[in-house]
């Protein structure tokens, strides 16, 4: 795992799509609700320009959420959590989101609140398997 600028970048062996699928699924199953879903590739092309696959899952559970905009009501800007799953240059595929640690610190959350997002970490562990 590695952490730059808040942002941790995991490996995939998996195509964006398939990534991007595994994960959803993976966040179904535990009941996560899913708000968006943007083919940012598509939306490139829709106005002429190209860009490597790339897409945007934008998730989470308002039970899980509130508490954290009641406490602090600007984390609104970084939720619903976010990953971004993209193709470099290279053909390699990653899953990219905000460090949990990070938000802690860039928003002052207590340690109680900060459990309520870091979720994400092994549910991304369990989509890249």
């Amino acid at each position: 795992m590695n952490a730059n600028n808040g942002i941790i970048n995991q490996p995939s062996q998996y195509s964006v799509t398939a990534t991007i699928d595994r994960l959803a699924a993976v966040l179904q199953a535990k009941g996560i609700t899913i708000f968006a879903r943007i083919d940012q590739q598509v939306e490139a092309e829709k106005v002429g320009l190209n860009l490597r696959p790339t897409q945007l899952l934008l998730f989470g559970s308002p039970k899980a959420g509130t508490p954290l905009m009641v406490a602090e009501p600007t984390i609104a800007l970084d939720l619903p959590l976010k990953v971004v799953g993209w193709e470099a240059s290279d053909g390699k595929v990653w899953l990219s989101y905000n460090d949990p640690l990070y938000l802690k610190q860039r928003f002052s959350l207590s340690d109680e609140l900060v459990k309520n997002i870091d979720v994400i970490t092994p549910l991304i562990h369990q989509a890249l398997l």
